[in-house]
C-alpha cells in the first residue's frame, strides 16, 4: 500500500518546503500566508489525482492501496488505523459542522460596518513595544518583508501585488484609515485578516491573510509603529 503513494506524498512534502521555506528567501520575495499554502497544496493533490486517473492502469495503482484501505481487504495490521480513521474523520466532521451551526447567546452585530469592533479580548489593548526609533526601524523591515507587497513601500497601498485584489489594500497615508483607529484594531485586523471579519463587515471582507501563525505578537506590534511612523500618522486614542 505504501510504495503506490509514496511518491505523491513525498511531492506535497516537497511542495510544501519549498513553500514554506525557500520561497520567502528568493529576493523580493515574502513569507507565504498559511491559507495560500494550503490553497496551493490543494491544487497540487488535485493535480496529483488527476495525473493518477489519466489510464486505467495509473487510476488502479493508485485508487487501489485507498480501496483496500477502506474496504480492509488484505492489510494486514493496519486494521488498527482504519478503524481509529473510519471513527475519528465522522466525528471531526460532525464537531466542525457543530461548530459553525450552533447558536449563540451573543447580541447579532449591526449590518454593514466598514471598522467593526473587534472580539472583546483585543478591545482596548495598548502597544507594549516601545516606540524607540530602533523598534520603529524594525517594524519598518518586517512591514516591507511581510506587508509592502501589497500595501505598498510607501504606505499607500500600492504595492506590486495591489491590482490584483478587490477591494484594494488600504492605504495608511490616507487619514481616513489608521489614523482614525486605535492600535489594538490594527493588532487584531493584521492576527485575523480578513476572514476574521464578523457578519457586519462582510462586504468590505478582503483578502487580507490571516498573519498570526508567521508572526510573533511583538512583531505585529512592532510593524504597527511602523506603519504609522511610515505613513506620518497617529493612531487613535481616547484621552
Amino acid at each position: 500500500m505504501g510504495g503506490s503513494l509514496l511518491k505523491p506524498v513525498i511531492l506535497i512534502g516537497i511542495v510544501y518546503v519549498i513553500l514554506k521555506f525557500i520561497v520567502p528567501n528568493i529576493p523580493g520575495s515574502a513569507p507565504l500566508p498559511s491559507s495560500l499554502i494550503f490553497l496551493y497544496l490543494m491544487l497540487t493533490t488535485t493535480g496529483i489525482v488527476i495525473f493518477a486517473t489519466l489510464s486505467g492502469e495509473s487510476k488502479d495503482a493508485f485508487w487501489g492501496p485507498i480501496q483496500r484501505f477502506l474496504t480492509g481487504e488484505n492489510i494486514g495490521g493496519l486494521q488498527a488505523v482504519r478503524y481509529a480513521v473510519l471513527i475519528m474523520f465522522p466525528l471531526l466532521v460532525g464537531w466542525q459542522t457543530y461548530g459553525s451551526t450552533a447558536t449563540s447567546d451573543a447580541p447579532p452585530g449591526e449590518n454593514r460596518t466598514i471598522h467593526p469592533a473587534p472580539p472583546g479580548e483585543y478591545t482596548g489593548l495598548s502597544n507594549p513595544v516601545a516606540k524607540t526609533p530602533e523598534n520603529i526601524m524594525q517594524g519598518k523591515g518586517f512591514y516591507a518583508a511581510f506587508c509592502s507587497p501589497c500595501h505598498g513601500g510607501n504606505f499607500d497601498g500600492k504595492g506590486p501585488a495591489a491590482r490584483g485584489f478587490n477591494p484594494p489594500p488600504a492605504n495608511f497615508a490616507d487619514p481616513t484609515t489608521i489614523a482614525m483607529l486605535q492600535e489594538s484594531y490594527l493588532f487584531w485586523r493584521i492576527k485575523k485578516g480578513g476572514v476574521g471579519l464578523p457578519i457586519e463587515g462582510m462586504p468590505w471582507k478582503s483578502a487580507m491573510p490571516r498573519w498570526e501563525v508567521e508572526l510573533p505578537d511583538e512583531w505585529i506590534w512592532k510593524i504597527i509603529l511602523g506603519e504609522y511612523d511610515g505613513a506620518h500618522q497617529s493612531p487613535r486614542t481616547w484621552e
